[in-house]
């Protein structure tokens, strides 16, 4: 369904003004983000039986785009003047950095300063950030860009939320987290009824809010529901830059170094230092493939202080080198 700029004046049935959202689709989105934001909207009209959202899609070019699975999508239109009172959603999705054109943070520093409120579903979290959209807010994005992101953009308070919502800035980790983000708008906008009503619709039966966190617990993701080995692989996760010995992390859930080594062996089939250093080395990856940190720098970020070291352990368990992986994802990037 799409709009012109005029929608916005109008006023649906009953008096209530009809909100539009403009979709900035980014070359590789994700279809589950756009498709999670879009329906809510489509069925809050539905339900209410009034027009209270109008949509249009846009995009560099305002030809055509394809997201991550192949589709392709006809644009509305290019990065054209909105509304004032339009809300820009941007999606992103695989390859974020290659998709964020200078034109396109130009446009949306443009319509920011003109007073639209931005959001960014998924990858495009860094989209907003690199305009300096998100600076001195809260913001989240999908975890596996959380190291990047926060590496690049000190100055964004980074959350590990569902979704944020910070004054005329939203932003979402991903996936489903669409759902709730929307469900809160048409919340604020109509109340917890009508946003009750879409989430049937959806058969959506647990909303989220921004206090819910976008990972499953540890003991869900791991398999195993041990409270003293999740809690000692929490403080792994959140101690990847500077490492804790085995034995101040037994200490630190009272256990003993060879009690902590029998836990891990048991369930997890390593030992705690290699446990440590697969979840350092992922970040490493992570960084690698997300970031244009050097190889040294990538390496003390998480943990390495020898870089001979890092691409030695790096070799072993990605069978290729920090500086092999790099140049494969720059020759993907160019493909």
């Amino acid at each position: 369904m799409a709009d012109t700029p005029e929608t916005i004046v109008e006023l649906a049935e009953g008096g209530a003004r009809t909100r539009r959202f403009v979709f900035v689709l980014l070359d590789q989105f994700t279809m589950l983000c756009f498709a999670c934001a879009i329906e809510p909207l489509r069925i809050a009209n539905r339900v209410s039986g009034k027009t209270l959202y109008s949509w249009t899609t846009a995009g560099e070019g305002g030809g055509r785009v394809a997201c991550s699975n192949g589709v392709e999508f006809v644009l509305d239109m290019d990065l054209d003047e909105v509304g004032r009172e339009d809300t820009l959603m941007v999606c992103g999705g695989i390859d974020v950095q290659a998709a964020t054109s200078k034109r396109l943070l130009n446009w949306l520093r443009r319509e920011a300063r003109r007073g639209a409120t931005v959001g960014g579903l998924c990858t495009a979290g860094y989209t907003l950030a690199k305009a300096g959209l998100l600076d001195g807010k809260r913001a989240t994005i999908h975890w596996e860009n959380q190291d990047s992101f926060a590496e690049e953009f000190e100055e964004v308070m980074l959350t590990k939320s569902v979704f944020v919502m910070d004054g005329n800035r939203f932003t979402t980790a991903g996936g489903t987290a669409s759902i709730d983000l929307m469900l809160k708008i048409i919340a604020d906008d109509h109340g917890e009824e009508l946003a009750g009503a879409v989430a049937d619709q959806l058969i959506y039966s647990s909303i989220r809010t921004d206090q819910d966190t976008q990972r499953l617990s540890i003991p869900t993701r791991i398999g195993v529901r041990h409270p003293k080995l999740s809690q000692v692989i929490q403080i792994m996760e959140q101690n990847l830059e500077e490492p804790i010995s085995p034995s101040i992390l037994a200490r630190d859930v009272a256990l003993s170094t060879r009690q902590l080594e029998r836990l891990f062996r048991r369930y997890l089939n390593r030992s705690p230092k290699r446990y440590y250093m697969e979840l350092r080395l992922q970040k490493a990856r992570n960084l690698l493939m997300q970031t244009d940190m050097s190889v040294i720098n990538v390496a003390l970020a998480c943990g390495f202080t020898s870089p001979s070291h890092f691409s030695k352990c790096y070799r072993t368990h990605y069978h290729t080198t920090p500086y092999r992986e790099r140049g494969a994802q720059a020759s993907r990037q160019v493909i």
